[in-house]
């Protein structure tokens, strides 16, 4: 016999059961209680004989007051329990292992970091924090790992993520939740957690091409990138040393912060936000790179965070 539900194999998992399993106990004591309840006053109050009139009953203040502030106390739990897990979810810790994600009809596409590559299959390591940041090719995908209690949204054109700290190696399902065309069923894949050094030992296998980084920095050369972005503030765009993660000021006055999404739109509509103390002279690489191109180029500026910013952006 299957189980009921999936096991837990995350940090959140135990989390967000214990809420769901409130919510069902929650449901099911009220659901019984006003059943019973129905039940007994339409036997203790049944009309005995044909010409017996009911009496008038004109309520109490009391039984007001009750069926108003226990529902009301219920919902208030219910609201903070499931915003603490809401916002636990939502704020991945400060230090994870970040891995892209593209989704595509109909199969996953993970890159890490160090250029390893995979397709419907990806490889954690066992009591780390890990970050997904995802994007899709064509349609909106979803992800979903049962065991981890982790679900989110690939939309095409925008950057979200999810984040999750597995506790037990093993293969744990992987799902598209969002219907995305005639082949959606099979839009499925494992994760596969791993011991620290036997995950080590498969990182160091792969990626002979090397990583993501160097990979958008090869890319920035030949696009000529560089004759613009200059790192001595003596080009035409802003300089992108120490970039990423910064505020920006723009031309009409407003600030955003140079996050995946920010770089992204720079990339593909560079007169959406024009930096301010800059024209608007680039051209759209929308149509020339690929979702996988702009994360090889977002992950090169990301890394030059250690140097020394010259211009803001």
């Amino acid at each position: 016999m299957p189980p009921l539900f999936p096991e837990r194999a995350s940090t959140m998992a135990g989390r967000v059961d214990a809420l769901y399993f409130f919510l069902i106990a929650v449901s099911v004591f009220f659901s019984l209680l006003i059943a019973g309840l129905i039940v007994y006053y339409a036997v203790k109050y049944r009309r005995r004989s044909p010409g017996r009139v009911g009496t008038v009953i004109h309520g109490g203040m009391l039984l007001e007051v009750a069926w108003t502030l226990i529902p009301l106390l219920i919902s208030m739990v219910i609201f903070v329990w499931g915003a603490s897990v809401f916002f636990a979810m939502a704020h991945p810790p400060d230090e994870t292992l970040n891995i892209y994600v593209v989704g595509k009809q109909w199969m996953w596409k993970f890159q890490h970091l160090d250029g390893t590559r995979e397709i419907d299959e990806l490889h954690v390591p066992v009591g780390r924090a890990v970050k997904l940041i995802m994007t899709s090719e064509d349609v909106i995908h979803d992800v979903f790992v049962p065991a981890f209690r982790v679900k989110a949204d690939v939309v095409p054109g925008r950057y979200t993520n999810i984040w999750f700290q597995a506790t037990r190696p093993g293969r744990y399902h992987l799902f598209c939740a969002e219907y995305c065309g005639t082949r959606h069923s099979g839009m499925i894949g494992e994760v596969v957690v791993m011991e620290p050094s036997e995950y080590q030992t498969w990182l160091s296998g792969g990626a002979p091409e090397g990583s993501l980084a160097s990979a958008g920095e090869k890319l920035f050369q030949d696009l000529a990138c560089v004759t613009c972005h200059r790192a001595d503030s003596q080009g035409r765009g802003p300089v992108l040393q120490g970039l990423f993660g910064k505020t920006v000021e723009l031309q009409n006055g407003e600030t955003v912060v140079a996050d995946e999404a920010y770089l992204r739109e720079s990339i593909l509509l560079p007169s959406a936000r024009i930096a301010a103390g800059f024209q608007p002279i680039m051209p759209t690489f929308q149509g020339i790179v690929t979702e996988e191109q702009l994360l090889e180029l977002i992950e090169y500026v990301k890394s030059l965070h250690t140097q020394p910013q010259a211009s803001s952006k």
